[in-house]
């Protein structure tokens, strides 16, 4: 695969972190039971850890032992891999559930559209991350076009301190979606595992102490799988290989989309009929879409010397370094991880906000 091509690979693994993500609320509506809502994220980010070690396991069987082509994580990122579970794992869920106990369900709809706009948001001011006129053009075209498709005129809306929870629980999940960018280049199924597990066992504790009960033995394998495909398993792998490759604004972006996903999955499974307004959200939903895979952002910058881990190939524009006998070999889709130095260099052309194309825009 050429290096053109390979651009259009993260577009493909934020892609399916939506389809993931959106499955979520429509398959956990067509299974779920009367299980509370803080043991039913605990079962769900349980299942995405342990959804994890399996597949970490059976990677090692199949590679005979050897290691993955990966970064592997180390005690350096225990710092954000702890912000991911917090934040993402048991701060939001935690704040979101209480909060819709006293927000009506329209209002609660509209305001969880803020996680985009919160990520992108704390991205560019507080991460310093690249976000031009186009990207903003864009998260403001695909919000629109999500609250036209999650705006229900037969309910009241009401701003109260329930909505403020929803708003603060949103907040929550995009400091995650920064933090997480921290740790984007190390083996995802490894940092999805230890925050399923930290974040599922803290929010059953709490579950637990606020007197909710497990639900029938029967059906927790169920909700396991529910959350190793959606809810944080597979879904949160895909956005963290999206992540390594275009940051956190445009890949919380691409999250905007799911809930398109959601109103389809919910034709499949429920027959329900398509809100009238689906057709024009969605061609608004495509206009917004095409802004953001469109963008080309190119200009003369910086790169100064770095030594860090990660997976790279050789056919780029920035990994020129050479081998000593100790290196570990290429894997056959021709990338591995190793510690490596850069030198520093000045150059120009298209990037995005990747692990190397983190400097200041004047």
């Amino acid at each position: 695969m050429t290096f053109q091509n390979r651009e259009y690979v993260p577009l493909i693994y934020a892609a399916l972190s939506a389809i993931f993500f959106g499955s979520c609320a429509p398959v956990t509506k067509y299974f779920v039971s009367e299980t509370g809502p803080l043991m039913l994220a605990s079962l769900f980010y349980i299942g995405s850890g342990l959804g994890m070690l399996l597949f970490i396991i059976a990677g090692l069987i199949a590679r005979g032992g050897e290691a993955p082509s990966d970064s592997p994580v180390t005690r350096h990122d225990i710092p954000y891999l702890a912000g991911m579970s917090f934040f993402g794992g048991i701060l939001a869920p935690v704040t979101l559930m209480y909060s819709m106990k006293i927000t009506p369900a329209a209002t609660g709809s509209l305001l969880l559209n803020f996680e985009s706009v919160a990520t992108g948001l704390i991205a560019a001011f507080l991460f310093r991350e690249a976000v031009g006129r186009r990207i903003w053009a864009a998260m403001t075209v695909i919000t629109s076009s999500c609250l036209i498709l999650s705006y229900d005129p037969g309910e009241a809306l009401s701003f109260s301190v329930g909505a403020f929870g929803v708003l603060l629980a949103c907040t929550f999940w995009a400091l995650d979606n920064n933090i997480s960018k921290k740790v984007s280049g190390k083996d995802p199924f490894t940092c999805i595992m230890i925050k399923g597990l930290a974040a599922g066992t803290c929010t059953g504790i709490i579950a637990l102490l606020l007197g909710e009960a497990a639900p029938p033995i029967l059906e927790i394998p169920l909700f396991l799988l529910i959350g190793f495909l959606s809810y944080g398993g597979l879904a949160s792998v895909f956005f963290l290989m999206a992540l390594r490759h275009m940051g956190s604004a445009r890949t919380g972006l691409f999250l905007a989309l799911s809930p398109f996903f959601g109103v389809i999955y919910s034709f499949i499974l429920f027959q329900e009929s398509l809100h009238p307004v689906f057709l024009p959200a969605f061609f608004i939903m495509v206009i917004g879409a095409y802004l953001l895979v469109s963008e080309r952002h190119s200009h003369q910058h910086y790169h100064p010397p770095i030594v860090h881990d990660h997976r790279h190939t050789h056919d780029d524009l920035h990994h020129d370094h050479i081998h000593d006998k100790n290196a570990p070999p290429l894997s056959p889709s021709g990338d591995h991880s190793h510690l490596h130095a850069h030198k520093a260099m000045t150059h120009d052309h298209p990037h995005k906000p990747d692990l190397h194309h983190q400097h200041d825009h004047k």
